[in-house]
């Protein structure tokens, strides 16, 4: 498992720097914006905070550090790992924080670049990374229901 979940990190890293590399030639300045469709743009907006813009006064190495501190947990978690669903949300969860991690050293902030909108709702900013960490802490939450409903039916299978 434990190589199926590196292998998924370093897709989500290549995936997310690939992609703010495109984004940042086609949108080369910060503030930039290109309407894409009617309920998505594509925009340059450098977020030196956490999610949302949360904190921003941190600084980017203190974020990275802390990013890079939360992955080697998620990495002694995912070397136990017994299931695929696990291992692989484990490493997008891991491949978005370093992705963002590196942005934060290399441009002292994350590189957000989707913008959706509808209905009077607006979505932050996000990118790639941000994305892989979501369904990777989705995938762990079903996760998690799955090996208990398991445990459940092996509890009452035992008892019989």
């Amino acid at each position: 498992m434990l190589r199926f979940g590196f292998a998924a990190a370093a897709f989500v890293v290549v995936l997310d720097q690939a992609s703010k590399a495109a984004a940042a030639a086609f949108l080369p300045a910060p503030g930039a914006e290109r309407v894409v469709l009617g309920f998505f743009n594509l925009v340059h907006v450098r977020n030196p905070g956490v999610s949302f813009g949360l904190m921003p006064g941190l600084g980017p190495w203190a974020l990275a550090g802390f990013a890079f501190a939360v992955s080697a947990g998620l990495a002694v978690w995912l070397a136990r790992a017994e299931s695929r669903l696990t291992a692989a949300a484990l490493g997008l969860v891991i491949g978005g924080a370093l992705g963002n991690a590196i942005d934060r050293l290399r441009l002292g902030a994350v590189f957000d670049f989707l913008d959706f909108h509808a209905f009077g709702y607006h979505w932050p900013a996000f990118n790639a990374a941000d994305a892989a960490i979501t369904v990777g802490a989705i995938g762990l939450l079903a996760g998690s229901f799955i090996d208990k409903g398991r445990a459940k039916r092996g509890s009452r299978t035992a008892r019989k």
